[in-house]
C-alpha cells in the first residue's frame, strides 16, 4: 500500500547534553516540553518554540532550549518517560525496577515553562521485579501502566496528591514485555512482549490481584 507523506522530513535540530544514550523522549500534551531520559540516570527537559510565516503560513524555524535537568535518583538506567494527560506528572521507568512520579514544587503559571519550578519526586512506586521497560497514562489519567523484564504489567490507580495504588498485576506474558500503550478514549491497554504479538484487554477483565 503506498502512502502519500505531507513533504520531505528532515533534521530541525539535534538536542546534546545527556551524557550516555538516551533511551525515550515524550511531548507533553499541553506545554512546549520535550522530555528525554538516558543511561546517564537523569531527564533533560526543552522548551519548544517555533515561527510561522505570515505570508505562507509556513513554519520557518524551530527552537529547543534546554529548560531543566532532573537528576532522577535512579540508581540504574532511565529507560522511559510519560506525561499525564494534564502535563503536569512525569512517570519514570527505570532499569533498577522503580517508577519515579514527578511534579514541579511550584505549580503556577510562571513556574511552568520555566527552570525556576523545581522537579521533585513525589512518588517512588516499588513491585517490579527487575527492569521496567515502558509505561503510559489512561486518556483519563486515573490509570499507569508500567511494564518489565520480569514479564508482568502493573496497573496503578491514581489518586489525589500524586497517591498510587496497585490495582493489579497482569501475568498473560511468557517473555519480557517490552512495550504498553493506552486506547486514547478508551480504559484498554495494549502490550507488546520479547517473543509474542500485542495483547489488548480492557483494565476489568484481566485484573488479578
Amino acid at each position: 500500500m503506498d502512502v502519500d507523506l505531507p513533504g520531505k522530513f528532515e533534521l530541525v535540530a539535534e538536542l546534546e547534553g545527556h551524557d550516555d544514550r538516551a533511551w525515550h523522549i515524550a511531548w507533553n500534551p499541553t506545554r512546549n516540553l520535550l522530555a528525554s531520559c538516558s543511561a546517564d540516570k537523569t531527564v533533560r527537559l526543552y522548551n519548544f518554540s517555533s515561527s510561522t510565516s505570515q505570508s505562507d503560513g509556513i513554519t520557518s524555524e524551530l527552537t529547543f532550549t534546554h529548560n531543566t535537568t532532573i537528576p532522577t535518583g535512579h540508581t540504574k538506567t532511565v529507560r522511559a518517560v510519560a506525561w499525564s494527560p494534564s502535563g503536569k506528572t512525569l512517570a519514570t521507568a527505570s532499569f533498577d525496577a522503580n517508577i519515579g512520579i514527578w511534579a514541579q514544587e511550584d505549580d503556577n503559571e510562571e513556574a511552568e515553562d520555566s527552570p525556576s519550578g523545581e522537579w521533585e519526586c513525589m512518588s517512588l512506586l516499588e513491585g517490579h521485579e527487575t527492569e521496567c521497560k515502558s509505561l503510559a497514562y489512561s486518556s483519563t489519567g486515573t490509570l499507569l501502566a508500567s511494564c518489565s523484564r520480569d514479564k508482568t504489567v502493573w496497573i496503578w490507580e491514581v489518586h489525589p496528591d500524586s497517591d498510587f495504588e496497585c490495582m493489579g498485576v497482569l501475568m498473560e506474558h511468557t517473555q519480557d514485555v517490552k512495550c504498553v500503550a493506552w486506547h486514547p478514549t478508551e480504559e484498554v491497554r495494549a502490550t507488546l512482549s520479547y517473543l509474542t504479538i500485542a495483547s489488548a484487554a480492557s483494565v476489568s477483565s484481566t485484573l488479578s490481584y
